[in-house]
């Protein structure tokens, strides 16, 4: 028979009700929610209805006393992410973090001492590395079908005067801490890194138009270990949006739009060999700059249908039960916070 995981969530708002539950509401072959922690009554009360055998708790600690919880999922507020994986981990818990992990590369390395030394297992929420579009991007870069690939541009932008406990310091907030561990995560992944060292790191953040005190448009570049520079975006002071994904390469060039959710492909035909450029010092004899051989170009538009699917939480199952390698590792999540750390510092946010 299927083991299910006991699953205790703490914080039952926008994060661990609005999307968690949402989500495992599809997987009650594999996840139970059990326990819910929050130390607003109405979002336990809301808890209570939508699940009425699940046991609701307005202390972290007493949710910690819980024998029957087995999966401890944080989705409080960003600042208060560290101190509670501390806890779960501590009372010997499985812990599941959303992101940001945590604040910062110190707290995520501190983390990860913690979990080697504790009965549970420490996972992170990098949940966006499962998307669709992401992989079957990653898809077609891997394939080598647009050469080269020197340039890619991840971008997440609206307008949006925000008000919120993510526009405060205090709380953790900020577009590094919200959208930027899923782009960077993503941008990791395509630079192969930190298996790959990055070469390089570039930042520049502003508050515009969001209330509070922290950074609402981010610009992050990232150069890999060969050359390849991902541009981030995010921003919340943009009403123009862009296409999610650019992939630029020396066979061809790659966008995808979330909304219509589309491929444009425009690349070179993979069986014509391109004649070796021979340049010609002379006078010109004409207004063409092109080489020798016309050159034969295939477009393509495609729906969003990766080859391979996977799922967040059908590995996390796998990784729990079954001990296969959940490919979300710390060093990884380590490297984000990395990345986080080194943009924060530059730009004084």
């Amino acid at each position: 028979m299927q083991m299910d995981i006991k699953v205790g969530i703490i914080g039952l708002g926008r994060g661990g009700f609005g999307m968690q539950c949402s989500e495992l509401d599809q997987k009650k072959d594999r996840f139970r929610i059990v326990a819910g922690c929050d130390t607003y009554a109405p979002w336990r009360d809301r808890m209570k209805e939508r699940y009425p055998d699940c046991r609701l708790y307005g202390r972290i600690e007493e949710l910690m006393e819980d024998s029957t919880v087995e999966l401890v999922s944080i989705a409080t507020r960003s600042v208060d992410h560290f101190d509670h994986a501390v806890l779960a981990l501590h009372a010997g818990k499985h812990v599941l973090m959303d992101k940001p992990m945590c604040l910062n590369a110190e707290q995520a390395i501190q983390l990860q001492d913690i979990a080697q030394r504790s009965a549970g297992r420490l996972y992170v929420r990098h949940n966006r590395r499962f998307d669709p579009d992401f992989l079957h991007v990653k898809e077609i870069i891997d394939s080598g079908l647009l050469g080269y690939v020197h340039t890619i541009k991840l971008s997440r932008l609206v307008y949006s005067r925000r008000c919120d406990w993510q526009t405060l310091k205090e709380n953790g907030g900020g577009q590094l801490l919200n959208w930027g561990p899923h782009l960077i995560d993503q941008a990791l992944q395509l630079l192969d890194a930190p298996r790959k060292p990055l070469k390089g790191i570039w930042a520049d953040c502003k508050r515009l138009i969001a209330g509070g005190d922290c950074e609402d448009h981010v610009k992050l570049m990232l150069t890999g270990a060969d050359g390849c520079l991902v541009d981030i975006e995010i921003s919340g002071a943009a009403k123009i949006a862009v296409p999610e994904y650019v992939v630029l390469g020396t066979r061809g060039s790659l966008v995808l739009s979330l909304n219509p959710a589309a491929i444009e492909l425009d690349y070179l035909d993979p069986s014509v060999k391109l004649d070796e450029v021979k340049v010609d010092n002379g006078v010109p004899g004409g207004y063409t700059m092109q080489t020798q051989n016309a050159l034969q170009w295939i477009h393509k538009t495609l729906a969003i249908a990766p080859s391979k699917k996977t799922d967040f939480w059908d590995e996390l199952y796998m990784a729990m039960v079954h001990q296969t390698e959940f490919s979300v590792t710390l060093e990884q999540a380590i490297e984000v916070m990395k990345v986080v750390s080194f943009a924060k510092k530059q730009t004084g946010f």
